[in-house]
Order: structure tokens, then sequence, then C-alpha cells
């Protein structure tokens, strides 16, 4: 059956080759939810979440980059060569 509609949960849009670019602006929007929760008061709220932004975007790259020396350089090495 064909429909003109797009349906967000049946056909999701195929972002796998541009997952990247969406991290800041996730980061971003967590981290302006949890400190306005967290703060006690919004005199370095913006600091506070650019400084948080910048730690989770931070943190996924530094995980990323582990898993690739982790998985590409260790794990082969591990695995004895095959006569």
């Amino acid at each position: 059956m064909m429909t003109l509609a797009w349906r967000p949960f049946l056909d999701p849009l195929d972002l796998n080759a541009y997952w990247y670019f969406l991290l800041i602006p996730l980061a971003l929007g967590i981290s302006i939810a949890y400190k306005a929760v967290r703060v006690r008061n919004m005199d370095r709220y913006w600091a506070n979440v650019l400084t948080m932004t910048a730690q989770v975007v931070g943190s996924i790259v530094g995980l990323g980059i582990l898993a690739y020396i982790v998985l590409i350089v260790i794990v082969p090495r591990l695995v004895p060569m095959e006569m």
C-alpha cells in the first residue's frame, strides 16, 4: 500500500551516515534541560550548559577513539594467526 505521508516510526529517515552532525544539538538539548533543573542560581547558566555540552561531546568522541583502538588495533593482535 502506497501512502504519500511520511510515517516516522514505520519509515524512519536514513541518517546512519550523518548521525555525528546530530550529536551537538542532542548534547546541547540534554544539557539545557539538565542544568535548568540542577543549577541553584541562573548566574552562570549558559556557561554551565556550554561546559556540559563540551564534556558530553568530548566524552563521546573519546569513547569512539577508544573503541577504535581496542577493536581495530588491540583485538586483532590477540587472535592467533591462522596457518
